[in-house]
Formats: C-alpha cells, sequence, structure tokens
C-alpha cells in the first residue's frame, strides 16, 4: 500500500480473532420485536466510544481543506444521506455514486452499492476519509496532519481517553475508525408510522391508503418485497438471531447501452469485482426506510421522485425499457412489470411515507455537537 500508516491501521482492523456476536452489555434501546445488531469482538460497544465517534462524524476536520465531515454526506434530516444525485467530495470533487442512507447500517452484511469486500463498518469508514477514486474527504496521506488537529482541540484528550481508557496515546486512526463505526451502528430507525401500526398495535397510526399499498406492496403483482422485505425492508440483512447474513445484488434494468445490459462506465455493479459478465448492474438493494426523506433514487440519483420510481421506473420492466426498447437481458428475475391506476400510485406512494421515522430524523443523540463551528460541518448545507 502506498501509505504505510494506513497500511498499519488497515493490518490492524482486519486481524480479528473470534466470530462477531452481539453486545451483551450496550443498551441499544430496541424494541422487543427486533433483533439486536451484531458487533465485531475487537470493537466492543460502549457509550463513551459512541459520543467520541458522534463528535468525529461531524467534525470537518476529518477533511484535508476543513470543508467537510462525514456529515457531509449523510444529513440527519434527509435520513443520513445528502439529497443530491451523486454525493461530493474536497474541492468540489463529484462521485459516481448516491450517497446511501445510514440508516439501521449496524444491519448490513455488505456495505456501499457494489462492493462485496466491505463488510465492516470499522473499514469502510477509511474510504471516505483515504480514498482517492473518488476523493472524499482527502486525507491519504495526511493521516499525521489529521491526528494533530484532533489532539489540538480541547475536547478531544477526555472523550479519547474515556472512549479507550488505558491506552497511552488514545488519538489513533484505529481508534477513529472504531469510535466512528461505533457511532454509526447507533443509528436505528424502528419508529415510524408503520411500524407503530404493524408492531405497536395502533391500527390508526397509517391512513387507509397507506394500508391499501401495504397490500400492494407485498403483493406477487408488484414484487417489491423480494428485494425489500423483512423487518429492514432489504434482502441484506445481519443480526444476533440469524446465523448466517442474507446477501443480495440486483440489477434493476436502470441502463442498457449495448442491448446485452451494459451499464455506465464506472457503475458495472459488482462485476468490477467478481469478474463474472452476469453480474452487470447489479447493486445492493438498499433499506426502504424513510425512502420518502432520502430522494433522489437509485444507486446514481437518477430518479427524482418515488413516484417516478414506480410508474416509470418498475412498472415498465427498468427505465432501459422506455421508449419501446427491450428491457435489459440481465435484470432481476422479479422486475417484470406491471399495470397500476394512478390511486394504486398514490396508495404505494402513501404506504412508502408511512416508512419514514420522525423521531430518528430529529433525534439529539445522533446530532450535531459542533454547533459553534458552523453549517458547514454538515457539507455546507
Amino acid at each position: 500500500m502506498k501509505y504505510p500508516v494506513l497500511s498499519a491501521l488497515l493490518c490492524a482492523l482486519t486481524c480479528l480473532t473470534g466470530a462477531a456476536g452481539p453486545a451483551a452489555q450496550y443498551d441499544w434501546k430496541l424494541p422487543a420485536w427486533v433483533p439486536p445488531p451484531v458487533v465485531p469482538p475487537d470493537n466492543p460497544m460502549s457509550a463513551a466510544k459512541v459520543e467520541l465517534g458522534r463528535h468525529l462524524f461531524y467534525d470537518r476536520r476529518l477533511s484535508v481543506d476543513d470543508s467537510t465531515a462525514c456529515a457531509g454526506c449523510h444529513l440527519q434530516a434527509k435520513g443520513f444521506t445528502d439529497g443530491r444525485k451523486l454525493a461530493l467530495g474536497v474541492h468540489g470533487t463529484q462521485g459516481v455514486r448516491n450517497a446511501m442512507s445510514l440508516g439501521n447500517v449496524a444491519y448490513f452484511p455488505v456495505l456501499t452499492w457494489a462492493n462485496p469486500n466491505l463488510t465492516r463498518l470499522e473499514m469502510q469508514v477509511l474510504v471516505p476519509l483515504f480514498g482517492e477514486t473518488p476523493l472524499e474527504m482527502g486525507m491519504a496521506g495526511r493521516e499525521q496532519l489529521m491526528l494533530e488537529r484532533l489532539r489540538s482541540e480541547p475536547r478531544y484528550p477526555a472523550l479519547f481517553a474515556a472512549a479507550f481508557p488505558g491506552q497511552a496515546d488514545p488519538v489513533s486512526l484505529s481508534s477513529i475508525a472504531r469510535a466512528l463505526a461505533s457511532f454509526e451502528r447507533t443509528l436505528l430507525t424502528f419508529n415510524s408510522p408503520y411500524d407503530q401500526y404493524k408492531y405497536g398495535g395502533e391500527p390508526g397510526a397509517i391512513s387507509a391508503a397507506a394500508r391499501r399499498g401495504e397490500t400492494l406492496f407485498f403483493s406477487e403483482r408488484m414484487e417489491c418485497a423480494h428485494c425489500h422485505g423483512g423487518f429492514n425492508f432489504t434482502d441484506n440483512n445481519r443480526h444476533a438471531r440469524l446465523a448466517f447474513p442474507e446477501i443480495g445484488y440486483h440489477n434493476t434494468g436502470l441502463y442498457d447501452l449495448d442491448g446485452n445490459g451494459l451499464y455506465p462506465p464506472d457503475n458495472h455493479g459488482i462485476r468490477e469485482f467478481t469478474g463474472n459478465p452476469a453480474d452487470e448492474g447489479k447493486m445492493r438493494s438498499p433499506s426502504l426506510r424513510n425512502v420518502a426523506v432520502t430522494a433522489p433514487y437509485m444507486h446514481d440519483g437518477s430518479i427524482a421522485t418515488l413516484q417516478e420510481v414506480i410508474r416509470d421506473h418498475y412498472a415498465k420492466r427498468g427505465k432501459a425499457a422506455r421508449d419501446g426498447r427491450p428491457p435489459n437481458p440481465l435484470r432481476s428475475e422479479f422486475i417484470e412489470g406491471f399495470e397500476l391506476t394512478a390511486q394504486e400510485l398514490d396508495d404505494m406512494v402513501a404506504f412508502l411515507q408511512s416508512l419514514t421515522d420522525r423521531q430518528f430524523l430529529e433525534d439529539k443523540r445522533f446530532s450535531d455537537p459542533w454547533p459553534e463551528r458552523g453549517a458547514r460541518a454538515a457539507g455546507g448545507r
């Protein structure tokens, strides 16, 4: 690896002893119907570690030009997405993918849209910090600068010492990665109106339209639940009650540039890693929790509204099939199109809107602890 400090950190984070398991000592404050997340044994949860991670998540000193923080692409009010089609890095560098929501990220066995090798948050947080293609926070080769910045902030000595007691110098890249991962694991969202209706015994929590939309969503006619079912509305799941993780990547027929299923450059899905032509365009299916506030949609943010996602994409067997062209031949077997009325479309949207957890979007436990540093800590928005 080009950067020796980062290489040592990667080694430290990958040399695990034992299998991952639930953090028995940590109070997740979960409803009884929700299984606890899985936590790596080398990074047990603690309130002190989570609080340090929250400060780091919102600290723009983790970017090379002090312009943005992790929160720059993950705004709480937008379900920890950013509202842009494509993520934006330092120096105005535009990424190639839409920023994914971090809601319930603790339950994902694979992270990001299309990298099956990123399975731990402790590893994934290094990508925006030190990755160069695309450039996000721009700290590659500047690890010591980042550590010096943090050591000079009066709040951090106590925060790091509490999170990592007994260490001679707790301000380290390993501690930063573990604290950020711990905070992200607490971004749990299970209190939407639909949750109150489905699991909380409150039949009036959602509208009649949303109940009709629920029936459509889970019907074989629409096929939505095959990829977006379960308690987290996705077929990617890992938790303490599962023996093995569930992993799902799918080609939704969004593109077909050559008649054989080709996707645009830099967006070939997991084929980039597997080398299998049949994996062209396969992306990880996201959770639909809080989906009404996470527009625009798809891996490249190319669809603006939920109505368009349903009516102009899935109903048409994928947008690649518009204008009378055949659908992408590599698309998922579940994307066969459907007819729906204007009322049914409204009902479907009403159901998806019922998955919005307003408490999660406003919870002070997940908010910016640096208000004095200004809105730039959240990407200048």
